[in-house]
């Protein structure tokens, strides 16, 4: 029998946040060394708890989620979803356009399968979480990456966005809040990028997963709230701001005039429906976790957990030489900027691999977040605040006498 190989599909395919660091991190873990994984927004692996609403919905009522429910999901948890959407400006929506599926990573698939042939292009912005990247090359697809501008606070770089369209060009992916920077898109930011899709016919995919984590009284702005006559499909789930990664609870909400969308979301119907249902005990908190803004509130407010172990990182790193950060307003993660010239850093995965040894604090470089640079790196800000700043320390200590080899 000859060797079975990998599909050339996969060639392009990385797990950074889940890749060789982390089995490393792993091996040591085993070998009885304290790693700290900074690696993964993994909130109940820090202490986080279920909230006490999810916990009520849940308790009592799982018999509910033994059969198979409807191939979209259990009626009763999208119309919470079509009603948190709706109060967030989106209008025309019904929960017929609501899509649940197992996590966001899930429903990503769903969205890009039926609409890429062979070599269709997908606006995708760098830096970004890599499942965007990742599922498009999947679906047979290319990803092409705009710049975030680090120096207009990781804001999307509309002229690179104009220049990077093409006749292959399908769609346009926005994550606001973003992974890996935190930033948060303000409205005319938006606005210029709803016009470029208006101008060139594409579907905007808007992953709004940490919508429910920002900070410094700010707001998120829906997209889909200011694109009304354009299709756009409005990504969001549990994991963050509820605490439940494990629950694997996500949807998309297609919203926009209907009949463009119509062939779409034949396709959409297919995915959705090979795999039967997604699973339905989680669906069950769905309408509990839809009505409980304090959870997350409470986490990004002034003496919340979120907030002050952000304060907490930034305190330190900015007494750290060689460093620089543009403070996240969203979600729980930092993408600092190393000094590659004092450093020497050439490897940014060898920068990381040494960190590791040398500290014991698992990161992801930046070149994990499709960031052509190796001089970025991401830090998971979830640990408890004392245990983050000892982290921090650590870290600018490792790097006070650091030159790469």
């Amino acid at each position: 029998m000859e060797i079975i190989k990998i599909a050339d599909r996969m060639k392009n395919v990385h797990s950074d946040i889940r890749g060789p660091l982390f089995v490393e991190a792993m091996d040591m873990r085993a070998r009885g060394i304290d790693v700290l994984r900074l690696n993964t927004g993994n909130p109940a692996t820090f202490g986080f708890k279920m909230p006490e609403s999810l916990e009520n919905a849940l308790r009592g009522h799982e018999q509910k989620g033994v059969a198979y429910c409807d191939f979209k999901g259990m009626p009763e948890a999208r119309q919470a979803i079509c009603d948190f959407e709706k109060s967030k400006g989106i209008e025309g929506i019904t929960p017929d356009d609501v899509f649940i599926g197992n996590g966001v990573s899930e429903v990503v698939n769903f969205a890009l399968m039926p609409l890429l042939n062979d070599g269709d292009e997908v606006l995708v912005p760098s830096p970004s979480y890599s499942l965007w990247g990742n599922s498009v090359y999947l679906a047979s697809g290319k990803p092409v990456f705009y710049v975030c501008d680090e120096k207009s606070e990781w804001n999307p770089d509309i002229a690179d966005i104009r220049s990077k369209v093409t006749s292959k060009t399908k769609a346009i992916v926005l994550i606001n809040p973003n992974n890996p920077t935190g930033a948060l898109y303000p409205r005319e930011v938006l606005l210029d990028i709803i016009q470029i899709a208006r101008e060139n016919n594409l579907l905007i995919f808007s992953d709004e997963i940490y919508d429910r984590l920002v900070m410094d009284g700010l707001q998120h702005i829906s997209t889909a709230s200011l694109a009304l006559d354009l299709p756009v499909i409005t990504l969001n789930g549990l994991s963050k701001s509820h605490c439940v990664c494990g629950f694997r609870c996500g949807w998309m909400v297609i919203s926009g005039p209907r009949h463009l969308t119509e062939e779409y979301r034949k396709g959409i119907i297919q995915m959705t429906s090979l795999r039967l249902c997604a699973n339905t005990l989680p669906q069950l908190v769905i309408p509990a976790a839809m009505a409980d803004d304090e959870t997350p509130s409470s986490m990004v407010a002034p003496g919340g957990r979120i907030y002050e172990q952000r304060e907490a990182t930034c305190s330190v790193l900015e007494q750290s030489d060689g460093i620089s950060f543009v403070k996240n307003k969203a979600a729980f993660y930092l993408f600092p900027k190393l000094d590659i010239k004092k450093f020497n850093i050439t490897d940014d995965k060898k920068f990381a691999w040494d960190l590791l040894h040398a500290t014991n604090i698992l990161l992801i470089p930046g070149s994990g977040f499709d960031w052509k640079e190796p001089d970025h790196f991401r830090i998971v800000m979830l640990p408890e605040v004392e245990e983050l700043r000892a982290a921090m320390m650590r870290m600018g200590e490792f790097l006070d006498g650091y030159k790469q080899k």
